[in-house]
């Protein structure tokens, strides 16, 4: 799809004398509502492309904290497939409402802060039915994908001059493949980071010290190196970058597939840069790497933060 991939390059401003870029890709499907679309649309594509049952066919069946559900209702309803979400109930709403406004059905699960939960029910769902699954747990298309494109992209903006690449651990993908594509290319240490806690506010990601489900497709000895995030570490970090770019222009490295004043529109909402909680780890792990002056660190920003009132607004009352 001509709207996914190709997004900008922007720097970060800290107070590390090394340099700090985020890739922001909330402008996949930047046109649609809720703050455009993620990461996760590059993925959607790319196992829609894989599955072997045409639109129609059968419904397609996934399990998703909100952004792979997101993208696969937008991607797959516009291809024509009737899509069904499993979702955790603590789903933000901004999440909630970019899967129904795309025409998919969700069927709601109380986790209680087990995230295998939704895994479960999503395997007893397709025992009872006959479902196309794009499992973007086992699928090597999700890798795959941002081995051939993303990383590539990020390659040629930074002209390969990058010392680091940070991004978190959901299901492995990006890490893995933005990991392998890079690892081709030149000498850039990858370093994926999870979530501290079990119980933690990091939407997206998985603590993975605890045992459980473990995806297939995240391949650990992609890492040169692993962090630990807390919840309270990443929302102050995405509110940091918030407060530090009020008053200062941010610089775009490259524009990607936009144009500078379509660009401009959606790099901020309402005048402010926000970017949700996975994306505010990753500024925290890069910022920390940066302290080193040699180092050229680009972060994941897997989405915008207008999903996110309390990462942006405030501390949840859980932290």
């Amino acid at each position: 799809m001509a709207d996914i991939g190709g997004t900008p390059l922007v720097e970060l401003e800290t107070d590390a004398p090394g340099t700090v870029y985020g890739k922001a890709e909330w402008f996949n499907l930047s046109t649609l509502p809720h703050g455009g679309g993620s990461v996760k649309d590059r993925i959607a594509a790319a196992m829609l492309d894989s599955l072997d049952a045409a639109p129609g066919e059968k419904p397609v069946l996934e399990p998703s904290t909100g952004n792979t559900g997101a993208a696969l209702a937008r991607v797959g309803g516009e291809r024509g497939y009737d899509v069904e979400i499993v979702l955790p109930a603590s789903a933000a709403d901004g999440k909630v409402e970019a899967i129904r406004d795309a025409g998919a059905s969700i069927h709601f699960v109380d986790t209680g802060g087990d995230y295998d939960a939704i895994l479960e029910r999503c395997a007893a769902l397709a025992a009872e039915g006959e479902y196309a699954r794009p499992d973007q747990y086992a699928n090597p298309a999700n890798p795959g994908v941002h081995e051939r494109e993303t990383a590539a992209e990020i390659w040629t903006q930074t002209g390969g001059e990058l010392t680091h690449f940070v991004a978190g651990v959901g299901t492995g993908g990006t890490v893995t493949g933005v990991g392998r594509g890079l690892h081709d290319r030149g000498d850039v240490a990858v370093i994926g980071y999870e979530p501290a806690e079990r119980d933690h506010g990091l939407s997206g990601l998985k603590y993975l010290r605890g045992g459980g489900h473990t995806p297939a497709v995240y391949d650990e000895s992609v890492l040169d190196g692993k962090r630990y995030v807390t919840t309270e570490s990443g929302y102050s970090a995405a509110r940091d970058l918030r407060d530090t770019h009020a008053e200062r222009e941010i610089r775009v490295v490259d524009t990607g597939r936009f144009g500078e004043t379509e660009l401009r529109e959606h790099l901020r909402v309402d005048g402010d840069f926000l970017v949700g909680p996975s994306s505010g780890g990753a500024f925290a792990v890069a910022r920390a790497i940066a302290a080193d002056p040699s180092a050229t660190v680009v972060a994941m920003l897997a989405d915008r933060g207008d999903r996110y009132p309390d990462v942006n607004l405030g501390t949840p009352d859980d932290i």
